[in-house]
């Protein structure tokens, strides 16, 4: 009896990238990862960067970004190599920029594009040493990259590319003026791609400054994800630790991220939590780099089960399987809160989210809840005397609220005006910045603009409020509901701007 021929393998379906027609290498790239398919922000935005044009992206983190501006730049720099970067990333924090660059790496596996990362809080040495390698891409903090040009170390004349992630946070964290001088080194004919999660009156100057008929992308949403579940708990200020004991010694609470309002307080806490037993680290900007470095890597492999930590964790840090973020102090602004609390439910996952509030806090609550455009749950944990902590739900604004904490310049609704509110106190940033006053490290940062020549935008910011729903315009340039000027529009249903 003759045997049957095996069956052939079944061919392995092509990956949802493909349809971007990018080079075999990232494709492999993309699924030796685990990419599937492009998230929204990949698919609205890959087609615009792989043409050369310039993008505004409106979009949470946690979103896929990084993907949505690494593929295009790859992709067209491995059409041609060259002896000096031809792409250049700013980012806010160290954090953000090596896990910017952990990612682009794993995208380029199978290239030899070259990557180099730069920031403070470490000696330059072995920065400027990577830079003699002629790397392609740069993925750096604004101050150590403006400190490089002007050692002359770091040459910025052949970039090609350049993007500014997270933008708003640079604002807050007072880079705006060491951004506008980096790109004084900078080509004029170049792409630009920028990304935000929100579009206060700074970024939104910013931005038609240094964009020339961009794709506008807009899928930020204030709305916390459908996978978390958030709630406020009232208690007195005394009974914070208490509470937290409670929460941490719950069997469901795996891992979780208390947030602190302060650098001190968050080691204090994480050194009295240690005390009591728990696996605790801190995460602020008072500590070295390589503290920062270890802290991170112990939370993600799970040494740690509880990270403390101020706001420099709150944007663009990816962390898997975090159940519980925890605020122990409630955020500087409304708009932090949907950043702090996006560390969990990510990638579909579920996850909880708990505030402790007080009385001192009601400011912050009526703020953060017209800007969600709706009361936040209320719970009281039983044998937690609320005490003097009166927090009645603020009136949700009709058309989806305005803004609150930085005066947010989201579009209420028709005839509403973009909310306005207080910065709150001085921020610390990565490498000692101050926040709100804009402080550079020592530097007489000059606010000059930078010159754009014949791409310069000259639209007037508009605080116009928009309608819902889907919207794509036509490709001349008009403002847009954030004053941007813009070409194509790409909108997600039911956002609210």
């Amino acid at each position: 009896m003759v045997a049957s021929p095996a069956p052939a393998p079944e061919a392995k379906a092509p990956s949802a990238f493909a349809r971007f027609k990018l080079h075999d290498a990232l494709l492999r790239g993309l699924d030796a990862a685990g990419f599937e398919s492009p998230r929204p922000i990949q698919a609205a935005t890959i087609p615009a960067g792989l043409q050369g044009r310039d993008v505004l992206g409106l979009a949470q983190t946690g979103t896929g970004k990084t993907a949505a501006f690494a593929l295009p730049i790859c992709h067209r720099l491995l059409r041609q190599r060259g002896r000096s970067p031809r792409a250049l990333i700013l980012a806010p924090t160290r954090e953000l920029a090596t896990q910017i660059a952990a990612e682009i790496k794993t995208l380029a596996k199978f290239t030899k594009l070259r990557l180099v990362t730069v920031f403070g809080g470490v000696s330059a040495k072995n920065q400027i040493h990577q830079l003699n390698q002629y790397p392609d891409i740069v993925v750096g903090c604004p101050g150590r990259v403006l400190d490089l040009i002007g050692q002359g170390k770091l040459k910025l004349g052949q970039v090609e590319t350049l993007v500014l992630d997270e933008a708003d946070h640079m604002f807050d964290m007072g880079f705006l003026p060491d951004i506008r001088r980096i790109m004084s080194s900078l080509p004029d004919e170049r792409q630009n791609l920028l990304f935000s999660a929100t579009m206060p009156r700074e970024i939104r100057k910013l931005a038609n400054d240094l964009l020339s008929d961009p794709e506008v992308v807009e899928l930020a949403d204030a709305a916390p994800a459908a996978t978390i579940d958030h709630a406020l708990y009232p208690v007195a200020e005394t009974r914070k630790r208490a509470l937290l004991d409670r929460f941490l010694a719950s069997k469901d609470c795996r891992s979780a991220i208390v947030f602190t309002r302060t650098k001190h307080r968050a080691k204090r806490l994480a050194q009295q939590l240690e005390k009591a037993g728990h696996r605790a680290t801190s995460l602020q900007g008072n500590m070295s780099q390589g503290q920062r470095d270890r802290a991170m890597r112990g939370f993600r492999a799970h040494s740690f089960d509880v990270l403390v930590a101020t706001d420099i964790v709150a944007r663009g840090i990816d962390v898997s399987n975090v159940s519980h973020v925890i605020n122990f102090d409630v955020p500087m602004t409304p708009e932090a809160y949907t950043h702090r609390i996006g560390r969990t439910g990510r990638a579909e996952k579920s996850g909880v989210a708990c505030t402790f509030v007080t009385g001192g806090d009601r400011e912050w609550v009526r703020d953060t809840e017209r800007m969600l455009g709706k009361p936040i749950e209320r719970r009281n944990m039983p044998d937690f005397d609320a005490g003097d902590v009166n927090l009645a739900p603020a009136k949700a604004a009709r058309g989806g609220g305005g803004g609150g904490g930085r005066g947010n310049a989201r579009a209420g609704g028709p005839g509403k005006r973009a909310g306005g509110g207080k910065r709150g106190g001085s921020r610390g940033g990565a490498g000692g910045r101050g926040g709100s006053g804009g402080s550079t490290g020592g530097r007489n940062s000059s606010r000059g603009a930078a010159s754009r020549g014949s791409r310069s935008a000259s639209a007037k910011s508009s605080g116009s409020s928009s309608s819902g729903g889907a919207r794509s315009s036509s490709a001349a340039a008009q403002p847009s509901a954030n004053g941007v000027q813009r070409g194509r529009r790409v909108r997600k249903p039911g956002a609210r701007f």
